[in-house]
């Protein structure tokens, strides 16, 4: 841990200009990778539809989420070992391969196992990105560009069920893969054509650490299917969930020691010996949670109780994600020109937490604009939090491990929405069956299956159901967001005790302190020692 932190020579690879040219060609690919579920959620009745296996419907959504998650720090320890901008460029080219297979898919066998191709592909593109960014750009320098990946993601999540809808329409939902090819083509040319990282030095060829990768993958594929299957398509008591969970200890204890013993480890484990990086690797993990419930949820109560269109359901969400955007742009603003960054955690932290609980009060007399107001609570939280949980992960370890803490931030986030997703999922079903059968009685069964109606639906069921359903979606909301709530909780006290390191790069330097790249190439300093990093 005494190895000192390389600064990358910004000579070339730095200056603004070029920049925000290769910043243009990674949002490019940031956002297909999560342009792509928002779209295909639209499709899926029509696919359905025409392919038939309705039975296996879910699995379209599972095997990409799988596959992503999975080859996540795969895909960032390549980075680390072979140069970065050739597996990001690799990871494109097999997301395109992907869409084109999916969208020549025959049945849902195909398209089943197609996704999964796409999956890996984009456990590459989001790893890709925020290592390139990583290496291109000093944590210092980084705050400018927050509100631009905050920008992506809200594009997406707003865009995304309109652009599906609008493509399955009047195009077929084949093109709802196909679309992505004109969006990979750009991204291509643009990086090929733009991005210059430093080669990796010659040496010795570097082992391949596949036992740690192969017990890593069977870890966090049982982790992500016990999420997906518990409470649904099996009971959480169930022999299958039990056996997952099983096998999801057993592997993580085995690659917890394959780790320690390769010599070129798939995730290595010192870099959680940096106090910063593992506080971040847990706040991620609860803002995934927080986000992906929230993401989930909050349409489902406002079709069902406020009676909104589910075709703009992306429109729902605005003032989350216009409140997430502008938070994290001037958290960004501030970072780059002050250095400073410990408040924002707690801060974010905080607000997750009153937002939460605040959705968890709720009702069915909530008009839009209060759940719109509690909403945008939540999203300034989720601005504090989202990029700066990566930008001090990244801060905290050595430029060599840049992969694969980019790619850890990403994973923990990824299992936080999975297990997010499960439980806030189990509960809410679990409590509107209880109140519909309260209310209702024998009853009941004429709603069954109702915690997936829409407001169409809804609209033709007898008053009397309706009224009890609408309550029954707003006390599954309740329990659904008090438990985001306090599971947030864990977030704000975790923020407390993340340790203001100076972030490396540009910007003022202190008095006596070495300053780094200030990204234009014109000065750098004295590389900050990694010991000063971890603590």
């Amino acid at each position: 841990m005494g190895e000192t932190v390389k600064t990358v020579d910004t000579s070339k690879e730095v200056k603004p200009r070029s920049v925000r040219v290769v910043l243009m060609a990674l949002m490019i690919a940031m956002l297909l990778a999560m342009l792509d579920n928002m779209i295909i959620g639209t499709a899926m009745p029509t696919i359905v539809g025409e392919l038939g296996g309705l039975e296996h419907l879910s699995w379209v959504v599972t095997a990409y989420t799988l596959a992503t998650a999975a080859s996540t720090p795969i895909w960032g320890k390549i980075g680390d070992m072979y140069g970065r901008k050739g597996s990001f460029l690799t990871s494109i080219v097999i997301f395109l391969i992907g869409s084109v297979l999916s969208g020549m898919a025959q049945d849902m066998g195909q398209l089943i196992g197609f996704r999964a191709i796409q999956g890996l592909g984009a456990g590459g593109l989001m790893v890709g990105v925020m290592a390139i960014i990583g290496d291109l750009i000093p944590p210092r320098e980084r705050g400018k560009y927050q509100g631009m990946m905050a920008g992506v993601m809200a594009l997406a999540m707003i865009g995304g069920p309109l652009v599906g809808g609008t493509i399955t329409d009047h195009m077929g939902w084949r093109w709802s893969f196909y679309i992505n090819l004109p969006l990979g083509a750009v991204a291509l040319a643009m990086v090929t054509a733009v991005l210059h990282l430093p080669k990796k030095a010659d040496g010795q060829r570097p082992k391949i650490d596949y036992l740690g990768a192969a017990l890593l993958t069977v870890a966090i594929t049982s982790t992500v299917l016990v999420t997906t299957w518990g409470g649904t398509e099996y009971a959480w008591g169930s022999g299958e969930v039990i056996g997952l969970i099983a096998v999801g200890v057993l592997s993580i204890a085995a690659f917890l020691y394959a780790e320690t013993k390769a010599a070129e480890p798939v995730m290595p484990l010192h870099i959680f010996r940096s106090r910063n990086f593992t506080l971040m690797s847990v706040i991620g993990f609860l803002v995934g949670f927080a986000m992906f419930g929230g993401v989930l949820y909050l349409p489902l109560f406002q079709q069902s109780v406020q009676g909104a269109s589910a075709t703009n359901s992306g429109l729902l969400l605005l003032p989350m994600l216009l409140s997430m955007m502008v938070v994290s742009l001037i958290a960004g603003r501030i970072t780059t020109s002050s250095g400073k960054y410990k408040i924002f955690p707690i801060v974010g932290g905080a607000l997750m937490v009153v937002g939460l609980f605040l959705l968890a009060t709720m009702d069915t007399g909530t008009t839009r604009l209060v759940s719109g107001v509690y909403m945008a609570v939540l999203g300034a939280g989720l601005g504090f939090l989202m990029q700066i949980t990566m930008l001090v992960a990244q801060n905290s370890v050595d430029m060599k491990d840049m992969g694969v803490a980019s790619s850890s931030a990403t994973l923990f986030r990824t299992l936080g929405g999975s297990f997010g997703v499960a439980l806030m999922g189990s509960l809410f079903t679990s409590q509107v069956t209880h109140t519909m059968s309260d209310r209702l009685g024998p009853e009941a069964a004429v709603a069954a299956g109702s915690a997936q109606l829409d407001a169409a639906s809804l609209a033709k069921l007898p008053e009397h159901v309706r009224d009890a359903y609408q309550h029954a979606v707003a006390a599954g909301t309740h329990s659904a967001f008090l438990l985001g709530a306090a599971i947030a909780v864990l977030g704000f006290a975790a923020a407390w005790f993340v340790k203001e390191v100076p972030l490396r790069g540009a910007g003022p330097a202190p008095a006596g302190g070495a300053d780094g790249a200030d990204g234009t190439g014109k000065e750098q300093g004295a590389p900050a020692p990694q010991e000063s990093l971890a603590h």
